[in-house]
């Protein structure tokens, strides 16, 4: 059984994650590309004490634009400005590994963690799809088992790179002409399969050490990186019977390898759809199935499911002869989430695109705040997940609700913050400890 208090994180994602969320009155369509619309989202998970927010990523172009907003800001740039518009909660960037390099990637987000004051976290992706590999000159996407061991090393090299200067490098003796300490330095002289770098960052080291790792693959390949690597997981998990199974996997692998289990956090996604009623929380849930347009979800069905254009029929079953996921070079772990879902509940490819039009796979929620709380509370206290990633189905109004009326009841019950208190950085926020510097000899008394 869990105890203690929950971890939230808002992801942001522009006008909301139901796929229909921008067809509402409410909606601006332009939000995508609205500081200001970021800046009101941060705020209000602020004001609910969040411990982060999260922006998702990925370098090529999502949707068609009919479907949906298209295309978004560059997550650091955007959560650099965030940061200078709060104050203590958290900033999670998605970068990729298969389309990035080390030395850059490091530099940047040392850069936010020190303008953040400690608040930066990277989540780490491996970047799954052909369109992306042919945005970087590459015909086809790099093979499941190869984007990971690119992954792993490029997680060692970065974690040189961010331990490079020892925190006392910098001695600024104006009297003696010593700004700072070169035996404090430590190039990073990688050589490996993937990457070489030579040099040292040309960043001091941050507030944190380096950012919160952050991951959210739940194949086999994903689950033994967030063993070795990652200090938060994002995952999806329809059932508490499926998040309590992936939650006791996790926490087992990571003491395998030697590292403290309550040092990683698992944060299922829930999108939770609010009512003061559950008959209005049903009818809002409605309202937004009934602005899908299917023929989007259709295509983007047969894409995760490596189909033939034109191989899916609305008001039929998924064929029966899908490919296992051990056959499957994406989303290993998505698809098989949506294949069980649709087999589980025996849904025709309507019903399951209604099912994933909220949530893309995560858990959605439609209830009155006391059940929304039930729910959040029941997985937290029955070894199902450490806090949630908050996915509002339609933003602002779904933030704003879960803030002003399921957040009130978290805490009375004891099981979320009040206030922020001191400054923390986002590790101190997760009950992490600071890296020490892997270079650094050890101080003893």
């Amino acid at each position: 059984m869990t105890t203690g208090q929950l971890h939230l994180n808002a992801f942001l994602m522009n006008t909301g994650h139901h796929e229909a969320s921008w067809r509402l009155a409410e909606s601006d369509p332009f939000a995508h590309v609205s500081l200001d619309h970021f800046i009101r989202l941060a705020r209000i998970a602020e004001r609910g004490t969040f411990d982060s927010l999260f922006l998702a990523d990925g370098p090529q172009l999502w949707s068609s634009l009919a479907q949906r907003p298209a295309g978004a800001l560059e997550p650091l740039t955007l959560l650099t400005a965030l940061a200078t518009a709060t104050e203590h909660i958290g900033l999670i960037a998605t970068a990729s590994t298969s389309y990035n390099s080390p030395y850059n990637l490091a530099r940047k987000f040392a850069s936010l963690d020190i303008i953040s004051g400690g608040r930066a976290g990277w989540n780490i992706v491996t970047t799954a799809g052909k369109e992306a590999a042919r945005n970087f000159g590459l015909e086809h996407e790099p093979a499941h088992a190869d984007r990971y061991a690119r992954a792993g090393e490029f997680l060692d090299v970065a974690l040189k790179l961010w331990d490079s200067w020892e925190d006392d490098a910098i001695v600024g003796d104006k009297a003696a002409g010593v700004w700072g300490d070169d035996t404090k330095i430590h190039p990073a002289r990688h050589q490996g399969t993937y990457f070489s770098v030579e040099g040292a960052l040309n960043v001091p080291r941050t507030p944190q050490g380096y950012p919160l790792l952050v991951q959210a693959g739940s194949s086999e390949d994903g689950r033994e990186f967030a063993s070795r690597y990652a200090e938060a997981v994002f995952t999806a998990q329809q059932t508490i019977e499926d998040a309590r199974a992936f939650y006791a996997d996790l926490k087992s692998r990571t003491a395998a390898v030697g590292r403290d289990p309550d040092h990683v956090k698992v944060l299922p996604g829930i999108v939770p759809v609010i009512g003061a009623t559950e008959a209005e929380a049903l009818a809002k849930e409605r309202e937004l199935e009934d602005h899908i347009v299917h023929h989007h979800g259709v295509a983007n069905l047969e894409r995760l499911l490596q189909l033939p254009a034109g191989s899916l029929e609305l008001d039929r079953l998924l064929p029966t002869d899908l490919p296992p996921e051990s056959a499957v070079e994406g989303a290993k772990s998505r698809y098989t989430l949506v294949v069980e879902l649709a087999r589980r509940d025996r849904l025709t490819v309507r019903q399951l695109i209604g099912r994933l039009g909220g949530g893309r796979g995560h858990l959605t929620f439609a209830g009155t705040p006391e059940q929304v709380a039930d729910a959040i509370e029941t997985w937290f206290t029955q070894g199902a997940a450490d806090g949630f990633n908050i996915m509002p189905p339609v933003l602002p109004s779904g933030l704003d609700a879960f803030v002003d009326h399921v957040v009130p009841i978290l805490r009375t019950r004891g099981l979320l913050r009040t206030e922020y208190g001191p400054r923390q950085t986002l590790r101190q926020r997760y009950g992490l400890p600071r890296p020490a510097n892997q270079y650094a000899q050890p101080v003893h008394a």
